[in-house]
């Protein structure tokens, strides 16, 4: 780090192509100007390898953006097929082969299994920890990020309200995010500075947003983006939950946080894509709702819809029918996940599979 500061050039010129640079962040413009003076002179593509724990556009004390030099990718914690040594194939089948799905073998996992993987999450340092230890992890995580990284990064005054806020995210995960709503109970004086500790969050990729979805279908589409945390894991301790407290018929968070779960299955899938495919929710003032969107450049679109429950039905298919005949021949295919074991036809373009295609489906 210091070699980096007090000679930049040199530290991003010396030895072998390709060179790797970890926490690229820390060491601000000096390093990325340096960075940008070796791509101007050699062309060659491949020759670094920048990696970093905070949206390297996002941050405040680095102004290059190394545009037209760079490719930016996002690395999420592991997902449930590299964790299982499985295809993590569904997205490809949902806007290729639809209809294949419901081929898939019977699920073996029941609801406890998948309250388990939620609560385990993805964070490569937790999967071989027992629960206790998970817990600690998750907390020394969290103080890290808000005490050190994103103040070191943003110089924000007022760092023992980051933990507040992003518990109140957590709170709201699958939600739309009204940031009024999380500046009257967040604590803070000014609405400017809860925007900007809610950007902070995003920046160090502990939160992600997932934009409203519109073709002007109504007059009163929400404009609001739903808030996830980006692993479940940390959701749920945050949340002081753990599989058996979620395993109540009553919990308020088991819906949410497993609506969160299949998103952030289907972002990290979305990541190593070949195709831009862009995910959205979608929510009508008037009723109208569906968890997830994705629409592919030519304007096709599927529908997904989370059921904590291990029974659905056409009933649970209603907003994604009202979605398919709105949009017509551009709707490829509309599915309901649950946690039960078979998939089913729910109807034209329908189907109800088990969350466990998401990772199963080749």
């Amino acid at each position: 780090m210091r070699a980096a500061l007090d000679d930049p050039v040199a530290f991003a010129t010396f030895g072998p192509t390709p060179r790797a640079f970890d926490e690229i962040q820390r060491a601000g413009d000096p390093i990325i100007r340096a960075i940008k003076l070796a791509v101007d002179d050699d062309q060659r593509p491949g020759q670094f390898l920048l990696n970093g724990s905070a949206n390297f556009l996002t941050v405040p004390t680095i102004s290059e953006s190394l545009a037209g030099r760079m490719a930016l990718f996002d690395l999420w914690p592991f997902s449930q097929g590299e964790l299982d040594r499985t295809p993590d194939g569904f997205v490809r089948r949902a806007l290729t082969d639809p209809e294949s799905v419901k081929a898939g073998a019977a699920a073996t996992l029941r609801n406890a299994d998948y309250l388990e993987r939620l609560c385990l999450g993805g964070f490569p340092e937790v999967v071989d920890l027992s629960e206790r230890a998970r817990a600690a992890w998750f907390t020394n995580y969290i103080r890290t990020v808000t005490e050190r990284d994103i103040v070191e990064l943003t110089g924000a005054r007022k760092a023992q309200h980051l933990p507040r806020i992003l518990a109140l995210l957590a709170a709201r995960s699958a939600n739309e995010l009204v940031v009024s709503h999380i500046h009257d109970a967040g604590g803070l004086a000014s609405r400017d500075t809860t925007d900007d500790y809610v950007a902070f969050l995003q920046m160090s990729f502990l939160v992600h947003l997932l934009p409203a979805w519109s073709r002007k279908l109504t007059k009163k589409v929400s404009r609001h983006p739903k808030v996830h945390l980006v692993d479940t894991g940390l959701a749920a301790h945050i949340l002081g939950k753990n599989a058996t407290a979620l395993a109540r018929p009553t919990d308020p968070a088991r819906g949410p946080l497993l609506e969160s779960f299949v998103v952030n299955e289907i972002m990290k899938q979305l990541s190593w894509h070949d195709v831009d495919v862009r995910a959205h929710h979608f929510r009508e003032h008037d009723g109208a709702e569906v968890d997830l969107v994705l629409e592919t450049p030519d304007g096709h679109i599927v529908g997904i819809e989370v059921k904590s429950s291990s029974v659905a039905s056409s009933s649970d298919a209603k907003w994604l029918a009202w979605l398919r005949d709105k949009v017509g021949d551009d709707f490829i295919h509309g599915f309901v996940l649950h946690t039960g074991e078979r998939s089913f036809a729910l109807g034209d373009r329908l189907t109800a599979a088990p969350i466990s295609a998401l990772w199963t489906t080749p």
